[in-house]
């Protein structure tokens, strides 16, 4: 079951006051309704919502690079076949062949993002018999049990409602002695921007929406490694400043990185006039910095 309250940092004022909403949402049902809230940050993810996720990694390349090698930091993948849990355009998944991984089975719920990770592949020159595309949901994994060395995840784990069920999935389809190695959403991920995309949207318009963001403290996620039968686990957070020029630019990558799928509560027709506003505030309060926070988690399957 997902959380009804927010799991990441707000001001106070503007947590109770989203945090009302939550539960207004959860008493009507809406936030109770996890395949729908998938399917938003689906259709978020497809570009069907706004076109920001078509500069994912123009804009985001960086920032997920360096969380991805320093997950792998920490990761053997040495001959492994592995899976990649909401691979996105594939960043986490390429940077594996790095890491010598011998096949790469790359999974999304997005068919927009696994199409980008089928062209990187391409360039690249990744044969059919080294790594596969398959669209799945990581809350029902397609494949046995005991299937694959090692499991990696990047980004992913606090954009899915049922966090449990993920990882007892995850572990699932490891073979024993297999390894998982996931990095997700620390409490202060994007608070900047979070802050100020919820003050500025227009409160008639997502009263009684519960967002699909659910970022865990590290003790959490070590706790939940332990829940899903996971050993010899460790957690690491990670945290630093993303700085921008100007408030129009840290707009620019929080919209392409998160794929501005919260705007999927909007009218379609004032989606555009509602972003500029959002847009607009950023500018005003000049923000030119928005916090990463990362945590990373390791775990064994016996």
């Amino acid at each position: 079951m997902p959380s009804i309250f927010w799991t990441g940092k707000l001001s106070p004022t503007l947590k109770l006051l989203v945090n009302f909403s939550n539960a207004l949402a959860w008493m009507t049902g809406s936030a109770r309704n996890t395949a729908a809230m998938k399917q938003r940050t689906k259709i978020g993810y497809n570009g069907i919502i706004t076109d920001d996720i078509t500069r994912y990694d123009e804009l985001g390349y960086e920032h997920y690079s360096t969380v991805s090698k320093a997950l792998l930091k920490k990761t053997a993948l040495q001959g492994k076949t592995v899976l990649d849990v909401g691979c996105g355009t594939g960043i986490l998944s390429m940077l594996a062949f790095e890491h010598g991984a011998t096949k790469v089975i790359c999974g999304d719920l997005s068919e927009y993002m696994l199409i980008q990770c089928k062209k990187k592949a391409d360039v690249l020159g990744y044969k059919p018999n080294q790594i596969v595309f398959q669209q799945l949901d990581a809350e029902s994994l397609p494949f046995d049990s005991n299937f694959f060395d090692a499991v990696i995840s990047g980004m992913t784990l606090g954009l899915i409602p049922n966090q449990d069920q993920v990882l007892f999935e995850m572990v699932r389809v490891l073979k024993p002695g297999g390894t998982l190695s996931i990095s997700t959403h620390g409490p202060e991920l994007y608070f900047e921007a979070c802050e100020a995309t919820f003050r500025a949207l227009p409160k008639n318009i997502v009263l009684g929406y519960r967002v699909e963001f659910w970022p865990r403290e590290e003790k959490e996620i070590f706790h939940m490694f332990s829940k899903a039968g996971l050993k010899n686990i460790s957690t690491q957070r990670l945290t630093w400043k993303e700085h921008f020029n100007d408030g129009g630019k840290a707009y620019d990558f929080f919209a392409s990185t998160s794929s501005a799928w919260w705007y999927s509560r909007v009218p379609s027709d004032k989606i555009e006039s509602i972003s500029q506003k959002v847009r607009a505030v950023f500018e005003q309060k000049r923000i030119t910095e928005i916090t990463t926070d990362v945590i990373l988690a390791y775990g064994c399957k016996p």
